[in-house]
């Protein structure tokens, strides 16, 4: 695809560093290839989506894995509701999963990224773009397309966008007291708070900006903080570009992809309060795990999935 690039200047690159780093305990097997999400279920299992459609279950402690169901497309964030799951399905939209049976909840959309649902049956769920395919993720951040959004289903199935030009909307989380939402903007290097209640609901500001690297999914731990996946480190080559005519893009998109900016690899998790003090920053660049796309937190068990391996990762939390 030909790319249509959009000028920004990103804030100033600023990182100061790791607080540990990010070690892996013991792997836990899917049973198939990319566990792009995490979650954890009321009873302390883990649920995720796999490549070939395949939503597991997978007790963190004996690693038995139990198959839920398989939505025919490409699932990607994932959240467990009592008996169901509801699914964002790259190729299928949003789905429901229950007892193995497949209900679309809303679709006529792309990409859609990541969920969760309210206690009064409210979904809220992103779009990452409505230009580029998951597989071909990197041609949105290189074109900035800022085409992601924030949608919300009402329990009697309204669809509506709430925010229509989110930076690659991706990760999700609604705050305890259901009064606003966090969502990463992975392209934006940002995580931006959207009020649900009181005087300022339906606006937003940052909560946490000019992040080190890209942020995907996200969770909200038993620890009560923000478990924030790191895909990748930001390019700097892709920083200088941004600001810079667009036709310097398009070159650098038309090269072969083995010359093209890619991923740096490292396994990266970040924690943050809610009031959006940084609390943990974990590394680690062994190769001992990968492109982590998700992580949560319970009971002081960390568990972290990625878009490119084929185990979850438990990490040792210090």
């Amino acid at each position: 695809m030909v790319i249509k690039p959009r000028r920004w200047t990103p804030p100033p690159f600023a990182d100061a560093g790791p607080t540990g780093p990010f070690r892996v305990r013991k792997r836990l097997p899917t049973g198939g290839h990319g566990p792009e999400d995490v979650r954890f279920a009321p009873d302390g299992a883990v649920v995720t989506g796999l490549e070939d459609g395949s939503i597991v279950r997978v007790d963190s402690s004996t690693g038995d894995r139990t198959v839920l169901g398989t939505t025919g497309g490409r699932p990607l964030g994932v959240w467990p509701a009592g008996d169901a799951v509801i699914v964002c399905d790259h190729d299928r939209g949003l789905l429901e999963i229950t007892n193995g049976e497949v209900t679309v909840l809303a679709d006529g959309f792309t990409f859609a990224s990541n969920v969760v649902r309210g206690r009064d049956g409210t979904i809220w769920f992103t779009t990452s773009t409505s230009r580029w395919t998951v597989q071909e993720h990197l041609g949105d951040i290189i074109e900035h397309s800022c085409t992601g959004r924030l949608m919300r289903r009402d329990p009697d199935g309204t669809i509506t966008t709430l925010i229509p030009d989110l930076k690659f909307g991706n990760g999700i989380v609604l705050a305890p007291d259901e009064s606003y939402l966090l969502i990463a903007e992975t392209s934006g290097y940002r995580i931006r708070r959207y009020r649900l209640t009181g005087p300022s609901a339906g606006r937003s500001e940052m909560f946490a900006e000019n992040l080190a690297g890209f942020p995907d999914n996200m969770s909200l731990g038993s620890d009560g903080l923000l478990w924030v996946a790191i895909a990748a480190p930001r390019n700097h080559l892709v920083d200088r570009l941004l600001p810079l005519p667009g036709f310097l893009r398009v070159l650098v998109w038309s090269l072969p992809d083995s010359v093209r900016p890619k991923a740096v690899p490292i396994a990266w998790v970040m924690a943050f309060s809610l009031d959006g003090r940084l609390v943990h920053d974990l590394r680690s660049t062994d190769g001992s795990y990968g492109f982590v796309t998700s992580v949560a937190e319970r009971d002081g068990v960390l568990i972290a999935g990625s878009l490119t391996e084929s185990d979850l990762a438990v990490v040792a939390l210090e």
